[in-house]
């Protein structure tokens, strides 16, 4: 099973979130499944995301598109995210 590890930073938490969970069926159409998110206890504008990949290639669409771009540009992320796919083997 593989999991996709999201790190970013964001300008404000709050607005972040209601972007995100407004994009969650668009995940959903990806393969993803949230399992956790998490912000830095000593800096909340760190953000973590963990997710279940049901498909890699189309998490990897998923993480490359345009779609996503806007998402995060309207969320206010700063910079590019760390992303990793992980796989438990």
């Amino acid at each position: 099973m593989a999991h996709l590890l999201i790190r970013h930073r964001v300008q404000d938490f709050a607005k972040w979130k209601a972007e995100y969970d407004g994009h969650r069926s668009v995940r959903v159409s990806a393969g993803l499944k949230d399992l956790d998110l998490w912000h830095n206890v000593d800096d909340a504008k760190e953000v973590f995301l963990l997710f279940e990949v049901a498909d890699v290639a189309k998490a990897k669409a998923f993480v490359t598109s345009a779609d996503l771009k806007q998402t995060m540009t309207r969320a206010g992320v700063v910079g590019a995210p760390d992303i990793s796919f992980l796989s438990g083997d």
